[in-house]
């Protein structure tokens, strides 16, 4: 038996649905206030491939117009692979507008539902932290505590990261702290790809919003998400990246440094890394 059209019908049903999802994604960064995106080079060969199923797409659908053809047809315009990495671009605000705008970034996010990881929450949770910091510390996502208090890096995790804010020569409140995801993963896992993808450009609008000379990425999710590149969390270390017009410095995650005390004394180079970016100096030991 030949199933090959029900097989094109199910390729061409796919294509729709990628389309649709990517269209509500964008909109959903329009909603967010972002505008504008850069995305990495796609090849020719893989352009041509995406507009051809792009078009077989539209031509397969009904003809009577409506939202969700009319939103078809836009993606098939300008069509997108799905693995593009959108990042929004940098708006330098004034200091004293950066509380402000960050207040309604959070208005904005409101009873979030969309992703699954709303259904397990206690507290959203947001940042904390200077909104004019020079130095901004970005991790994967809230634990039980912080899922309790609404506060990020507020576990054992969080009192490890603020003696390494100490050891710099700040205190907790000069700096600004984020993460990835707002809501808990359910037993503290990496949050999913999905998750990530909608959660992150809130973050991104708070770096914006921030605009920190230099942030700490802590862990591999984190930096996976700033950068969208995945390498080993060591191919990053020791040397300065950028994101949103800040300078990248990507160190081991507090947690990591809890299960393995060893590596801590490697943190500490990363961090005095971003000291010298900072102009910082270690206080002195009485």
């Amino acid at each position: 038996m030949n199933d090959a059209p029900d097989s094109a019908a199910s390729a061409t049903e796919n294509e729709i649905i990628w389309q649709d999802a990517l269209i509500r994604r964008l909109r959903f960064y329009r909603d967010l206030g972002i505008t504008d995106f850069y995305r990495r080079e796609t090849p020719a060969e893989l352009q041509a491939a995406l507009a051809r199923s792009a078009s077989a797409a539209v031509s397969a659908q009904p003809s009577p117009a409506g939202a969700a053809n009319t939103a078809v047809q836009e993606a098939a315009i300008s069509p997108k692979p799905p693995t593009t990495l959108f990042t929004p671009s940098r708006v330098v605000l004034e200091p004293a507008a950066r509380p402000a705008a960050l207040e309604q970034l959070r208005a904005e996010i409101g009873d979030c539902t969309r992703c699954k990881l709303h259904a397990g929450r206690n507290k959203l949770v947001f940042g904390d932290g200077n909104p004019s910091a020079r130095l901004m510390f970005v991790g994967e996502g809230p634990g039980a505590d912080e899922d309790a208090q609404g506060i990020p890096f507020v576990g054992r995790g969080g009192q490890l990261l603020n003696n390494m804010i100490s050891a710099m020569g700040l205190r907790r409140e000069e700096v600004y702290i984020a993460n990835v995801v707002k809501c808990r993963p359910p037993g503290n896992r990496t949050p999913e790809a999905d998750e990530g993808a909608t959660c992150s450009p809130f973050l991104m609008r708070q770096i914006e919003i921030v605009s920190p000379e230099v942030v700490v990425a802590l862990g591999q999710t984190a930096v996976t998400w700033l950068t969208g590149q995945k390498r080993p969390l060591n191919a990053w270390r020791g040397t300065l990246h950028s994101v949103l017009g800040a300078k990248l410095i990507v160190t081991f995650h507090p947690a990591y440094l809890l299960r393995d005390p060893n590596q801590k004394k490697f943190a500490w180079e990363d961090l005095q890394l971003a000291m010298r970016e900072l102009g910082l100096r270690a206080p002195q030991r009485g």
